[in-house]
């Protein structure tokens, strides 16, 4: 990404204009100004989603801004070069507050324990007058937002500017009872937020059916009134990166068959219990296990690496088991992979289900409330075992590995969420809404 691509929005600086694209008459009046609000670039589904978005639309002609609060992280390398990237600038958490509460005064109770809680409920709070500010000059025809507490975000600057931007919000996660959004002190007024924010968007959106219920349930809004449209997981990218050479001693010929996670090391995706499923394959036939990811800071990335690594020298697989961190390019893992393992006990839409499926490798999921039953069809395209079962997801392992299935067959499923989808449905909106 060069230095003219991006910029910062403080509250001295002009206004800039987009880069512009020559097109026709006829393609320019079809044109619209889109705006992606996103937190960070530490990697992550969500994040990793936007920025496919963002490029593939600003691709078809439309002028395309995203709007990051933290541009530090793994993705910053990656940013599309066709859009134009504006880093918010964060206020005190004073004026930050301030803000919050006087942007909807008739929602007051419901914004009040969301802004005057804990900082950790929304990290991105300090960033709401500077989004406030970016839609004053800006205008945008549309904003996308996508996860909860930055749509709150989101309808609060729009409540405050009023202006005519229309509000496209995207929930990608099921809000199970130990999600951080629904629970602790959020759970004292997260149904009113939620009612609030909904009802301030034009289009709601969720990535599964099975997130859509659970939008529907928690908000008290009729579930008629939220759309379903899956990520733009499989993209040309994901095609090549699959291609590159591969060089880890693992993955090659004559070698045992390895089982693979991707995702970030955080709790709620449970390596642990793949670990100990693991340890149970290793009982069955030789094996090794590869995870792949990070934390969202290096000390809690090396703790988390410190306990998996502990607990799998208890169990006498340490040798057997490697987590060498993120990696820009899962794919090529992916592509010569024995089996790929979601050990979630919560997901939205998993893409790095998709992902594995599109590279042709085998997988197995826990059956979580929302995605990987409708990804796999109900078992149809894998196995799906219980959360936290390690013995079925061994039996679930030894099973793939010892039958997979036909690699294109897997590929066919995988198309289903292609990149070309998912932006012809994000089209559609931003074409119909203006």
């Amino acid at each position: 990404m060069s230095e003219a691509s991006a910029q910062r929005l403080s509250a001295d600086q002009p206004r800039e204009g987009n880069p512009q694209v020559s097109h026709d008459e006829t393609e320019s009046a079809k044109r619209r100004h889109l705006a992606f609000y996103m937190h960070h670039l530490h990697g992550g589904g969500v994040s990793k989603m936007r920025l496919i978005l963002a490029g593939a639309l600003a691709d078809r002609g439309h002028r395309v801004d995203l709007l990051v609060c933290e541009p530090e992280g793994h993705l910053s390398g990656g940013m599309p070069e066709n859009v134009r990237v504006v880093y918010l600038e964060p206020s005190s958490w004073t004026r930050a507050r301030a803000y919050a509460l006087s942007a909807d005064p008739a929602g007051l109770r419901a914004v009040a324990g969301f802004a005057l809680g804990p900082r950790s409920i929304s990290p991105t709070l300090p960033y709401l007058p500077g989004l406030d500010l970016y839609l004053r000059r800006e205008q945008p025809d549309v904003i996308f937002v996508a996860t909860t507490f930055l749509a709150v975000e989101a309808a609060l600057a729009l409540r405050r500017s009023k202006v005519k931007t229309r509000f496209v919000v995207s929930e990608h996660i099921h809000f199970t009872p130990e999600h951080a959004v629904v629970s602790g002190w959020n759970r004292w007024f997260i149904g009113s937020l939620l009612r609030r924010t909904y009802s301030r968007a034009d289009v709601l959106l969720a990535i599964s059916m099975g997130v859509a219920d659970e939008m529907a349930r928690r908000s008290g809004l009729p579930r008629e009134s939220i759309q379903t449209i899956t990520n733009p997981t499989v993209t040309p990218r994901l095609q090549e990166g699959a291609q590159e050479p591969l060089s880890h001693p693992w993955f090659q010929p004559g070698q045992p068959p390895v089982v693979l996670g991707v995702a970030r090391l955080s709790r709620s995706k449970d390596f642990a219990t793949l670990v100990r499923a693991f340890a149970r394959v290793r009982q069955n036939r030789p094996a090794r296990l590869v995870i792949l990811g990070d934390a969202k800071k290096p000390k809690k990335s090396e703790k988390r690496k410190s306990q998996l690594m502990g607990l799998a020298a208890n169990l006498g697989v340490a040798d057997d088991v490697s987590l060498p961190g993120f990696t820009t390019n899962p794919y090529q893992y992916m592509a010569h992979a024995g089996v790929y393992v979601l050990s979630s006990h919560f997901e939205g839409l998993p893409n790095s289900l998709i992902e594995a499926m599109a590279c042709g490798c085998p997988v197995v999921s826990t059956d979580t409330p929302s995605g990987p039953s409708e990804i796999l069809e109900g078992g149809k395209y894998g196995p799906l075992v219980s959360i936290g079962d390690d013995e079925a997801m061994a039996d679930a392992i030894i099973s793939v590995l010892d039958s997979p299935p036909d690699a294109d067959w897997l590929r066919a499923r995988a198309a289903d969420f292609s990149v070309e989808r998912a932006a012809d449905r994000y089209e559609n909106l931003a074409l119909t809404l203006v």
